[in-house]
């Protein structure tokens, strides 16, 4: 049954609570880095309402890295300042300065498929950082943080439209494919992520071999349910929140020094207490939580897509349901068992598709599965690519505790 579904921040409400003290963060893992100017403070850190920097980004994406074992390479890869064919510039200011895509690329075997990560909505490259070790085993990984979210620039968010907000993410990804000189790659999208994959193979379906969209957003219509609530005072005044620009990360802000222990009661409570999963060890909550601090703490850019990509409820203002018909790329849904996201949607977006579709359920974990569950999340990622890692794919059989939807 359909319920009043809130945004992926809407956990971190009800999961304040008591927890235990951090401890410091282990050593950094050996990276190579292509640096680019960052924004400095000239007041310390603990004397800023906000106490975070660019360079704090950075430095706790290294301290939570420093937890895989694969060497990488980290690097700013340059998408100019907006393409020439584009309906939207990123950055309109007088200044042409070009922008950065934090990018970290892993070591793998030759011939390795490459696979090329993209976080979800208030998250960064970093919350892969469980699953690294595995796919690079198989895959090329290569994970980007998204225009305007962790350590990628942040220009000002001046969109005024849905169109434009789309082309925001899709024409700067298709830079950055462009500078990284990558074609025919397995694209994977977590939540919000999957939803701008999407966006992506509809548009540039030539250079996506494979689509894997993991708890995506956007495949579900406002419910009957959603509507009759919103014509209620509370609905009423919700709407007019999210409709302001209203968005979590203001709260985290605005909260100052105090921000750091309200994502740290986050982090301790959807990740260790409330889990079904594999929970966080203590070294893992403190590395995330200090990195999750930063990347949601700084300036506000890529999270101001909120309101003119979803309704209240995070309902997508342009289903994906409804292009399903258009499809061109192979896909794998995976979904927690647990998943606010309801993979009820793909079901019927599968039925429109004419390419092969599949749907995976993964037990003992939500819509954060690649951290909830990480085995059996991997488990899933190389039956769903079993074509390009197997020489008899057709021979392979769904891995135990798996489900097909």
């Amino acid at each position: 049954m359909n319920r009043i579904r809130f945004p992926w921040f809407a956990t971190m409400a009800e999961n304040i609570g008591k927890s235990s003290n951090l401890q410091s963060s282990s050593s950094a893992t050996t990276t190579t880095t292509t640096t680019v100017s960052n924004t400095r403070s000239f007041w310390p850190s603990i004397l800023r309402w906000i106490p975070t920097s660019t360079d704090h980004i950075i430095n706790a994406e290294k301290r939570l890295l420093s937890l895989v074992k694969t060497p990488y390479v980290q690097e700013q890869v340059n998408i100019g300042s907006g393409p020439p064919d584009s309906r939207v510039r990123w950055f309109r200011s007088s200044s042409n300065e070009p922008q950065f895509i934090n990018t970290v690329t892993f070591d793998s075997k030759e011939d390795s498929p490459t696979l090329v990560m993209v976080h979800g909505y208030a998250a960064s490259q970093g919350f892969f950082f469980r699953n690294f070790d595995a796919l690079a085993s198989r895959f090329r990984v290569i994970a980007i943080d998204q225009l305007g979210w962790g350590g990628s620039s942040r220009p000002d968010f001046t969109c005024r439209t849905t169109e434009e907000t789309e082309s925001w993410f899709i024409d700067s990804f298709e830079e950055w494919r462009k500078a990284k000189n990558l074609s025919n790659f397995i694209l994977l999208g977590h939540s919000f992520g999957g939803y701008i994959a999407s966006k992506y193979a509809l548009k540039h379906p030539e250079h996506v071999q494979h689509l894997i969209l993991v708890g995506p957003a956007g495949f579900s219509s406002e419910t009957e349910r959603i509507t009759k609530f919103l014509e209620t005072w509370k609905g009423s005044i919700l709407n007019h929140i999210w409709e302001s620009g209203f968005t979590p990360l203001k709260i985290i802000r605005g909260l100052g020094p105090l921000g750091p222990d309200l994502v740290r009661r986050y982090t301790s409570g959807r990740f260790v207490k409330y889990t079904t999963g594999e929970i966080l060890n203590e070294s893992e909550t403190t590395l995330l939580t200090d990195y999750v601090y930063h990347t949601l703490a700084a300036k506000p850019s890529g999270e101001q897509c909120l309101k003119y990509i979803f309704s209240f409820g995070a309902f997508a203002r342009t289903p994906l349901l409804h292009s399903a018909s258009e499809w061109k790329v192979p896909t794998t849904f995976i979904y927690g068992f647990q998943d606010w996201m309801n993979y009820e949607g793909a079901q019927e977006a599968r039925k429109q598709m004419k390419v092969p579709c599949e749907i995976i359920r993964v037990p003992q974990a939500g819509h954060f599965v690649f951290i909830d569950n990480p085995s059996s999340f991997h488990s899933a990622m190389f039956y769903a690519c079993r074509r390009y890692l197997r020489p008899d794919p057709d021979s392979e059989s769904l891995p135990e505790g798996l489900t097909s939807a």
